[in-house]
């Protein structure tokens, strides 16, 4: 699929189109967040060493596809790097405002020359937001649940 169809696609996708400002922001201030020692940033993540359930609420379905599809697009246009991490605490952020539950992973893999490399991805119910094309083969080494309380 050529560069001008996929861009033809997108702007057929209004919803996915009228998030991406709001994408290229939580990316933004994901990136700035991320660099300061990790241990300032964890709490914001959620409950460590938890998970959300593996179920979502039908009525948030769309909405979660519709950041992972904003977050994906989004980051591949930012000026900086949009590493696994940054695109997992955008999402995350993004699910939090509309009150959806998501957990964030991170987990360590060895690559083919035995160096360790990490990564980190961003699971809401049964959809992944970010990071899922290459989660198989790392070990989870630590999780954060992102509880919405409802009010």
């Amino acid at each position: 699929m050529t560069a001008m169809r996929r861009f033809r696609l997108l702007l057929n996708d209004r919803a996915v189109v009228a998030l991406l400002p709001e994408a290229l922001w939580r990316l933004f201030l994901a990136r700035i967040r991320l660099l300061f020692p990790f241990d300032k940033t964890a709490p914001q993540l959620g409950a460590q060493s938890q998970e959300t359930a593996e179920v979502s609420k039908a009525a948030d379905a769309p909405k979660i596809r519709q950041i992972t599809r904003a977050i994906r697009v989004g980051s591949k246009v930012t000026p900086w790097k949009s590493t696994c991490m940054v695109r997992a605490v955008a999402g995350l952020k993004m699910l939090e405002k509309r009150g959806i539950d998501s957990t964030l992973y991170m987990g360590v893999a060895k690559d083919k020359q035995g160096r360790m490399i990490a990564h980190a991805w961003l699971r809401s119910g049964s959809y992944y937001v970010s990071g899922d094309d290459v989660m198989k083969g790392f070990v989870v080494v630590e999780k954060f649940a992102k509880v919405i309380q409802a009010e």
